[in-house]
């Protein structure tokens, strides 16, 4: 092809489209460019799509007409249907106008419970009086469904549409969502399409995110370390690594350091792991640690409370007491620590103690129920 043949072609079709490229030209149809996004978790979806009015253009005059009533099995054809360009195969809807909708997805997940990998994907939908397909694209860089083949379908997934309130402009929004999915939904004059969105391993999503981001700025410090850490006991996952990220913590080069959390936080580890003796030497170090602060002490002491180990909270409670004196909250640990023992006489008198070292409304009125209880022989 020529040059001045090429130019020719670009200037033909610029003409149909009402586009140029490099220039910033009103949108063929004046329908307009729209994206919404959406997190699923640490998981970003985003559908990119022009964006067609119920009153729109109609050809060949392209007056402006009310083409309500005449939008599903007229403007957008039901089935496949041969759409008078490109290679004239049948093909589907374009699911918008202009160029391909896109949908992008960062991470695999399962579309109608059917496996998507990650990627960006040209939408198309065949559209029906009872029943849709949708179909994922390998191919998104297109103009419309011209040139579409089904040889580069991802996914194709069926689905049922439903009524929905009027809609003048095509929309896509995410009108569900949930902690590990959401249904994505186009909704467009009478009409409203929707799909399920779901991550079949969200937890493995987060630890996937979370072991990148270590290497930036959150590893910089043992913070970041422990806060990870956390979330893969709160899950009962990857113990094996968590145990490594405590290590690193602990004694890594200008980021770790010895202190009570990542102490404890690896002898949470050790005892999920199974080594409780490991583990009770570990805290042990934690809770002796020069740098263990009353309030540091004092949880773990409910910790063990929580845990019915009403000895071992005692005497961490009593080490608080012997470490910290009068310092906030070590009356209150002993108090609730007499108390689970039985000795209700101990735990009023230390109550009392607690009781004008409360430093908030909320503190004040939890320990004068706790007095009350107790003076009237009640434990707590």
């Amino acid at each position: 092809m020529t040059p001045r043949l090429l130019l020719s072609l670009i200037l033909t079709l610029a003409a149909a489209f009402g586009q140029y490229p490099g220039l910033s030209l009103p949108p063929s149809g004046n329908n307009q460019k729209a994206s919404v996004t959406q997190y699923i978790g640490p998981v970003r979806v985003r559908i990119d799509y022009s964006s067609p009015a119920v009153h729109g253009p109609t050809p060949p005059t392209g007056a402006i007409a009310d083409r309500r009533g005449k939008i599903w099995g007229q403007l957008v054809p039901y089935g496949m249907t041969d759409l008078g360009f490109g290679h004239r195969k049948p093909a589907p809807w374009r699911a918008g106008a202009n160029e391909n909708t896109v949908f992008e997805v960062s991470h695999a997940v399962e579309i109608e419970g059917k496996p998507l990998p990650a990627g960006r994907y040209g939408v198309h939908m065949m559209a029906g009086p009872e029943e849709w397909t949708l179909l994922f694209s390998r191919s998104s860089n297109e103009w419309g469904s011209f040139f579409y083949d089904e040889k580069n379908d991802a996914l194709r997934v069926t689905v049922k549409p439903r009524k929905h309130d009027y809609r003048e402009w095509l929309t896509y929004e995410f009108p569900v969502r949930k902690p590990a999915e959401a249904v994505a939904e186009m909704q467009w004059e009478d009409l409203a399409v929707a799909w399920t969105i779901r991550v079949p391993d969200i937890q493995g999503a987060y630890i996937s995110k979370m072991r990148d981001e270590l290497h930036n700025v959150p590893g910089f410090n043992w913070q970041g370390w422990t806060a990870a850490i956390q979330y893969l006991l709160r899950e009962n996952r990857n113990l094996e690594e968590a145990l490594e990220w405590a290590d690193y913590a602990i004694s890594a080069p200008f980021v770790g350091q010895r202190n009570f959390q990542t102490l404890s936080t690896k002898s949470q580890v050790l005892a999920k792991l199974g080594k409780g003796a490991e583990a009770a030497a570990l805290m042990k170090s934690a809770i002796e640690f020069p740098g263990a602060t009353p309030a540091q002490i004092h949880q773990y002491g409910r910790q063990l409370l929580g845990e019915k180990r009403i000895k071992e909270a005692l005497e961490v409670f009593q080490l608080n007491a012997k470490r910290h004196g009068d310092t906030w909250p070590v009356h209150v640990g002993l108090a609730r620590g007499y108390a689970a023992s039985g000795d209700l006489a101990k735990a009023l008198e230390h109550a009392r103690k607690a009781l004008p070292q409360a430093p908030d409304p909320l503190n004040k009125k939890s320990l004068e129920a706790m007095v009350k209880s107790l003076e009237a022989g009640k434990s707590i």
